[in-house]
């Protein structure tokens, strides 16, 4: 006997959902999402630049904190966890210049 398999669309309304969830939308939108998925990827994208500006200007504040010359005295552990912190946003900042394409 032969089985075969089918999902009934359900591998799609996976992807449908994760969409949905990380555009923190609700249930409701699922729908909307299928049928029109253009101003749902016009969101993501106004996300991914606002994500992208804010690591870009995270970055330039990490580097201009250098420069003001006051001294804050701080622990050993808090020293290391921002420096933790600093290496995560210029990590994210570097694969995120090598991941976009070369303009030409």
């Amino acid at each position: 006997m032969t089985v075969i398999e089918h999902d009934f669309g359900m591998q799609q309304r996976q992807v449908e959902r994760r969409f949905r969830t990380l555009l923190s939308l609700d249930a409701l939108h699922e729908a909307n999402v299928r049928a029109n998925p253009i101003p749902y990827l016009e969101r993501a994208s106004e996300r991914i630049y606002q994500l992208e500006k804010a690591l870009f200007e995270a970055l330039q504040a990490a580097a201009s904190a250098h420069e003001d010359g006051e001294t804050v005295t701080i622990s050993k552990a808090e020293l290391q966890r921002l420096q933790q912190c600093r290496a995560i946003v210029e990590s994210a900042y570097a694969q995120l210049v090598a991941d976009q394409p070369a303009m030409e």
